[in-house]
């Protein structure tokens, strides 16, 4: 049989301190210890990059023939080092791989090429980025607050063409009022910020969109949640209550379970309609986050 096995210096180290009787205890939350994180995964507590990159590897292997297009138009992605993963010899984040999916739903009942996009919250400006490199956007119009449009801005100028950025319109909102939108919009966009507003100004945006933009694509999630699991609540007592008091819908239902999160969709569906007669032309489980939702809404025809 050969010489009997014998134990590395690392695993006698780990039984020593780890993984023994003393420490595996009584079960009752073993896989959520030390114990089982030496035994099957990787600690969720210190390794959330490497199970960033993982959902990002996964994800970049289900993209589309036409999403990988998409994709490879967009220059400068990799600026402000995003934790990337490297697929098909093509450097990928999170990011990019959800604008792209976004730009593929939007596309298939929306003609793009010639279109004037309001977006409102556009964070850094990804979408914007994205839409840009990939049609030939009429005008494009970010509402925002003042200081997150000071990095949109400065981001957007580094990486769109000097052409492309002289389409792009900044609106503070605190000069919204006085602002001129033109004679409207082809689209209006919003990303994961609706919900996160007070309901007066929710209902504000609804109102611009209704009045001025022909479709309306939103990607917000289907409700609030409670799970402490998954960050500890870190932020405190009172960001939480601020969290759960904004958007339309403030239900908590359990984020992680399909069911759950479909049955609430339909809510979603009605909560985001920006007015009487506006169709959902469709919608969707916006991945790779399990309790976000899409929706593409067209006015009604006396409006277009």
């Amino acid at each position: 049989m050969g010489a009997q096995p014998q134990v590395n210096e690392l695993w006698k180290y780990i039984g020593e301190n780890e993984v023994n009787e003393e420490r595996i205890g009584d079960l009752a939350d073993f896989k959520r210890s030390q114990v089982n994180y030496r035994l099957t995964c990787f600690d969720v507590r210190t390794n959330g990059v490497r199970y960033l990159k993982t959902l990002v590897y996964n994800l970049a292997g289900q993209l589309s023939a036409d999403d990988w297009e998409r994709l490879r138009r967009i220059t400068g992605r990799e600026l402000g080092q995003p934790y990337s993963v490297t697929y098909d010899g093509e450097q990928v984040c999170l990011d990019y791989l959800r604008a792209v999916r976004d730009l593929e739903f939007i596309g298939k009942n929306v003609e793009l090429d010639g279109a004037r996009v309001l977006e409102i919250g556009a964070g850094y400006g990804r979408t914007c980025h994205t839409l840009m490199s990939n049609q030939d956007i009429a005008s494009y119009t970010i509402i925002d607050l003042p200081t997150t449009m000071a990095l949109s801005r400065k981001y957007l100028r580094t990486v769109l063409s000097e052409e492309q950025f002289g389409k792009v319109t900044f609106i503070p909102i605190d000069e919204l009022e006085t602002a001129p939108l033109g004679d409207g919009f082809d689209l209006a966009i919003n990303i994961d910020s609706l919900a996160e507003m007070d309901r007066g100004t929710f209902g504000y945006y609804m109102a611009l969109i209704a009045g001025r933009c022909r479709f309306f694509y939103t990607n917000n999630p289907v409700g609030k949640y409670m799970d402490k699991s998954l960050d500890d609540h870190a932020r405190g007592d009172d960001a939480l209550a601020r969290a759960l008091d904004a958007g339309p819908l403030t239900e908590v239902i359990d984020v992680h379970d399909n069911r759950a999160v479909r049955g609430q969709a339909r809510k979603f569906v009605d909560a985001y309609r920006p007015g009487s007669g506006w169709s959902c032309v469709a919608d969707a489980w916006a991945a790779p986050f399990t309790w976000y939702w899409q929706a593409l809404f067209q006015a009604p025809a006396a409006a277009r």
